[in-house]
């Protein structure tokens, strides 16, 4: 039929990737996240906020890390097996990824105990915002710190800290795009967890690894050498 646009065999064949790419992402990140899922779906976030915070370390943030990495090697070859690169990268980054996760998990929990102590007194109004700022840099400095473990395996995670601390701060408009992008997954996840889980995770956390990427491409080389 004229007029009729025909795609290539080629065009086809990317969009079967990427589609690919996200849904077998989406499936390896659900159930990295498995034991974290059953706790939010099992009890009320509120009462079982201890346990989140061990979890989030051991099982979120190697999970994250594993999806950065397969965003990572598709980037470079999109022909990469989605599963082997996300067993491999969550095997070879645990325990940098734990680390990491605990680090920031744990300074997260002090600037909120913090906060609610400083909302009862003459200066919560002062501290307050200070806090939250500290937060919001704690938790982009850990976003960003993972995507860094991603790219650069045996960077020494004290230069892995420095490093996105600064980028953070520096590339603020990337910062705040991965957290609206972070938002909205929470968001879509509280609405409609199937959905989130399903399709909208890889999405989003590819605005995010990007972001991130782009950010640290001035440093990174200073930040890989090097081990823990």
């Amino acid at each position: 039929m004229s007029g009729v646009r025909r795609f290539s065999h080629e065009t086809y064949a990317a969009l079967f990737s990427v589609v690919y790419l996200g849904l077998m992402t989406n499936a390896l990140l659900a159930v990295a996240c498995l034991p974290l899922l059953a706790v939010l779906v099992a009890s009320d976030p509120a009462q079982s906020w201890p346990v989140l915070t061990v979890l989030v370390p051991a099982v979120v943030a190697p999970a994250l890390t594993a999806a950065f990495a397969v965003f990572s090697s598709y980037s470079t070859d999109p022909t990469v097996g989605v599963i082997r690169t996300f067993l491999a990268a969550w095997r070879a980054t645990y325990r940098r990824s734990l680390t990491l996760g605990a680090a920031v998990t744990g300074a997260l929990v002090v600037l909120a105990v913090d906060v609610v102590w400083a909302r009862g007194t003459a200066l919560g109004g002062a501290a307050v915002p200070v806090l939250v700022v500290l937060a919001l840099l704690v938790l982009a400095t850990g976003v960003i710190g993972l995507a860094t473990v991603a790219e650069a395996p045996a960077a020494r995670l004290r230069d892995v800290l420095r490093v996105c601390v600064y980028v953070a701060v520096r590339r603020w408009y990337l910062t705040a795009l991965s957290f609206f992008s972070l938002g909205l997954l929470v968001a879509a996840f509280t609405a409609a967890p199937a959905l989130a889980l399903g399709v909208a995770a890889a999405p989003l956390l590819y605005v995010v690894w990007a972001n991130s990427r782009y950010s640290l491409r001035p440093v990174l080389p200073a930040a890989a050498p090097g081990t823990a």
